[in-house]
């Protein structure tokens, strides 16, 4: 059987099949959508496009071929997710984010919680360039410090999104502000400087919306409530700055560069020491009786490893704050990259994803709606492939030609790959950014995508910039251009 070219049909029924497969989800099953409903909706979209790709001639052996590089792509993400799984369980039983919490309950109000944890997680991401850890670090406990003050857990996960990808967007130290210059052929400070123009003021204006709300915030807020999560913080754990110490190795770490597995991993066997040397009260209680010090700080530190901790305290609010973490909470996250991967390994590798992106430059007539062009289709990418190293590459291999023919600088495509792909990556809830955001703060991206401000303003603002004719920036003049001619 020879191979032939998809239609445009072809490629839109894989398509339909998980639109309407992942509403189906959503009404049926509502927040337990993304454990479990929605990889089914993968696997069988990803079953249909190979079907197609069957009836187009390729063989079964290029798409096992195709799955397998496309699920490669996913594994340091699925470490770094176990790894982060661990973190969160030593930091836990460490004290370092119920000291976290504790110094945010005093430090922070209602009125400017909200813009306060958008501010804070940017300026610790432009530090790292890592919006991932930001948001297993301070975003787990911004998360804790919301609950405490009786805030909504969406707007806080939307601020710490929002803040942590602004930071990492405008740092040199992010690997995909690095990987959008590479593949669009600009320079990366070029490419920072013209990404500033949608970006700052996407940021400010999610800053100034958050500030409106924290003067209505905290509606649930309740001193008496407050002061009895502090205390009861102050009864189960030792607190004190020097608990801090794992948290900035972490940073530290990132800040050299250091790859974000080995940080993070570096960082739970910290929090495990740390919590061996200055928790041994906690340790006792969930050890139980019986056995040396020695051995129930090795097993409860390895248990929070794998399994996280579970702390029954008899107050609902402690409980849930002072649980959690271990490989194994991650492993349903992990099953939801391991789909969505599957379902668009097999769309690129039948052709299929290329086709839809074809078929969308068609329309393309300015330079304008190029860029505008540009960013809704990396979101598009974003959704078909659940991965924001894809959305970038793939719009950025196919459009780079167009923007070269219309003479157009490499920054207009770097910036246009930034704001359509990597921003709006954790918006998508079958996303790998989309669920590791789920699997560490605990908010279905159904939930807090509305408040991540900054992830879905900037790419408007990149559209609306682009089809006002406003910061695009020309490769040659058009003098220039009519002389070649």
């Amino acid at each position: 059987m020879s191979d032939k070219q998809p239609s445009l049909w072809d490629a839109l029924i894989p398509v339909a099949v998980l639109v309407v497969g992942l509403v189906l989800s959503v009404n049926l099953f509502s927040d337990d959508a993304s454990y479990g409903p929605n990889q089914i909706v993968l696997f069988l979209a990803a079953g249909v496009a190979m079907v197609i790709g069957w009836k187009n001639g390729l063989r079964w052996e290029t798409i096992e071929q195709g799955l397998q590089k496309g699920i490669a792509i996913s594994i340091g993400a699925i470490i770094i997710l176990l790894a982060v799984g661990s973190l969160i369980g030593t930091f836990l039983l460490a004290g370092t984010v119920p000291t976290l919490i504790y110094y945010g309950l005093n430090l922070l109000n209602p009125g400017i919680f909200y813009a306060a944890s958008c501010a804070i997680c940017a300026i610790v991401a432009l530090s790292i360039g890592s919006s991932w850890t930001v948001a297993a670090t301070v975003g787990v406990a911004l998360m804790g410090v919301s609950q405490g003050l009786g805030m909504d857990p969406a707007v806080t996960a939307g601020a710490v999104i929002s803040g942590a990808y602004f930071g990492d967007k405008m740092s040199p130290l992010s690997e995909t502000t690095n990987l959008a210059p590479a593949v669009a052929g600009s320079e990366l400070f070029g490419h920072i400087r013209h990404m500033s123009r949608t970006s700052v003021p996407a940021f400010v204006l999610a800053l100034l919306i958050f500030v409106v709300m924290g003067w209505d915030g905290g509606e649930g807020y309740d001193p008496a409530r407050l002061q009895a999560i502090e205390a009861g913080l102050k009864s189960q754990f030792n607190l004190g700055w020097h608990l801090l110490l794992p948290l900035v190795l972490v940073l530290v770490l990132a800040m050299l560069k250091v790859p974000a597995f080995p940080a993070i991993a570096i960082g739970a066997l910290t929090g495990g020491l740390w919590a061996a040397l200055f928790q041994p009260e906690m340790i006792r209680t969930l050890a139980g009786e019986g056995g040396g010090y020695g051995f129930a700080a090795l097993t409860q530190v390895w248990t929070a490893l794998f399994e996280g901790i579970s702390v029954e305290t008899g107050s609902d609010d402690l409980d849930s704050l002072l649980s959690g973490g271990g490989m194994g909470s991650m492993m349903n996250t992990v099953w939801l990259v391991l789909s969505a991967m599957t379902f668009g390994a097999v769309m690129e590798t039948a052709g299929l994803l290329r086709k839809v992106v074809e078929a969308i430059l068609s329309g393309v007539k300015t330079s304008g709606s190029l860029i505008a062009t540009t960013i809704t289709s990396c979101f598009g990418v974003n959704l078909l492939t659940a991965d924001q190293y894809i959305a970038i590459v793939v719009p950025g291999r196919m459009f780079k030609s167009a923007y070269e023919e219309r003479g157009l600088a490499p920054v207009n495509l770097s910036r246009a790959l930034e704001d359509g792909g990597t921003i709006t990556s954790p918006l998508v809830p079958w996303n790998s950014c989309g669920a590791y955001m789920q699997g560490v703060l605990m908010v279905n991206p159904f939930d807090y995508a509305l408040y991540a401000f900054f992830n879905w303003l900037s790419p408007v603002v990149g559209i609306l910039l682009a089809h006002l004719g406003i910061g695009i920036k020309m490769a040659i003049t058009p003098d220039t251009r009519l002389e070649k001619q």
